[in-house]
């Protein structure tokens, strides 16, 4: 293990362009959900370096407070945002160096947030303090961090764009930084994301003597009908821009620790990964429907949480611009996908055409999370070309144009 971190400093700066320091200073703020742990000054000491005008709200409805960060240089438009989360998620076990000490191996980066995204957010500052060497910006760029990413998305970016909205803040585009690539850093931009419901099921019976079932209502056998129904046949086969909806079982649980006992209570639970066929109200009245087929001779209760919906902005100006940044940079021509869990983007796509790009996602909310210096440099390299070609392009060097 490595000696007891340093404490992350604030004064930080990117004025060189170099992310490295940043990411180091981010990565060694133990910024678990929903603490903010320093990592949000650290990064407003770095933005302020380079001009940006600073704001921070927290919001605490329905639980802890979470503290975010709106940021913006420039008062004209157009207006190009990046947002991302310096919340990360718990360590684990596992971890063969400090996951906060944000050390450096044969030229990797370790540390919990180097891929799942402190990483990315020091990369764009680095490109925009490049960007601002070079001369005047023509609009604005800004920054939309929040430290609730990771859990339950309730106090932060969904409600900073109402903050924003209320502010006569407007967005033209936005880049989320998500971890995006799988193996290699140039293969992937999302381009949207699938929509997730989860449930909780519970079936209520009449506990009994296991020798005796005539004389109890076991409800594991009508759990197992319910469940069955949801997983009998696909959803769905895809569409355009989307892979086939999904239904997985996460957990069944009798809690029952005798063998000669039926059990009054069965529960379990799901989770609904799906496309653009389907909405969240929709999916909702199909489970119940496939449950209550099972529930005449017992009851039960169906919880559900819809997290997000389906959403895609188009392959157009936006997904073009980020594609051409990363051919420029590094040879590749990147998949516009919609696979994997769900981000922020969710909220975003509400107010502007937004897509993501980041780092490489292999070690992501795994022990010894990491990513190389090498993809470091390129992903501000390939922020740095976004920038460039956005205030420059056709399409993007008018005051107020929508990406």
């Amino acid at each position: 293990m490595s000696p007891a971190r340093p404490h992350p400093s604030s004064d930080i700066t990117v004025s060189s362009g170099d992310a490295l320091a940043l990411a180091r200073a981010l990565i060694r703020c133990p910024s678990v959900t929903p603490a903010n742990a320093g990592a949000l000054d650290v990064l407003q000491a770095a933005a302020e370096s380079l001009g940006f005008a600073c704001h921070r709200q927290v919001f605490g409805e329905g639980g802890e407070a979470v503290d975010n960060l709106y940021a913006r240089l420039g008062t004209t438009g157009p207006n190009f945002c990046f947002a991302g989360h310096t919340d990360v998620v718990p360590v684990g076990d596992g971890w063969t160096v400090d996951p906060f000490a944000a050390d450096i191996v044969n030229g990797t980066l370790y540390g919990r947030g180097a891929a799942d995204m402190k990483s990315a957010i020091a990369a764009f500052l680095a490109a925009v303090a490049r960007l601002r060497a070079a001369g005047k910006i023509p609009g604005s760029i800004s920054l939309l961090i929040t430290g609730d990413e990771e859990g339950d998305a309730v106090n932060g970016t969904a409600k900073m764009l109402d903050w924003l909205h209320a502010k006569g803040e407007h967005l033209d585009a936005c880049l989320v930084g998500e971890p995006t690539n799988p193996t290699k850093l140039g293969e992937m931009i999302k381009i949207g994301r699938r929509g997730s419901l989860t449930g909780k099921l519970t079936v209520y019976g009449t506990p009994g003597h296991s020798a005796y079932p005539h004389l109890a209502d076991n409800p594991i056998p009508r759990l197992m009908q319910m469940l069955g129904a949801l997983i009998a046949a696909p959803l769905d086969q895809g569409s355009a821009h989307f892979p086939p909806s999904t239904v997985a079982i996460t957990t069944i649980d009798v809690g029952n620790r005798a063998t000669n006992v039926i059990p009054g209570v069965a529960k379990a639970g799901f989770n609904i990964r799906f496309n653009d066929h389907h909405t969240g109200a929709k999916l909702k009245d199909w489970v119940r429907t496939s449950c209550d087929r099972f529930a005449a001779t017992g009851t039960y209760d169906l919880e559900v949480k819809i997290s997000g919906e389906s959403f895609l902005t188009p392959p157009g100006p936006l997904s073009n611009l980020v594609a051409g940044a990363v051919k420029a940079v590094t040879g590749m021509t990147p998949e516009l996908s919609t696979t994997g869990g769900t981000s922020d983007a969710r909220f975003i796509r509400k107010v502007c055409p937004v897509c993501e790009f980041g780092m490489i996602g292999l070690t992501m909310h795994k022990a010894d999370e990491s990513c190389s210096l090498a993809d470091l440099d390129t992903l501000t390299a390939i922020y740095l070309k976004v920038l460039q070609n956005y205030f420059a392009g056709p399409g993007f060097d008018s005051p107020g144009q929508s990406a």
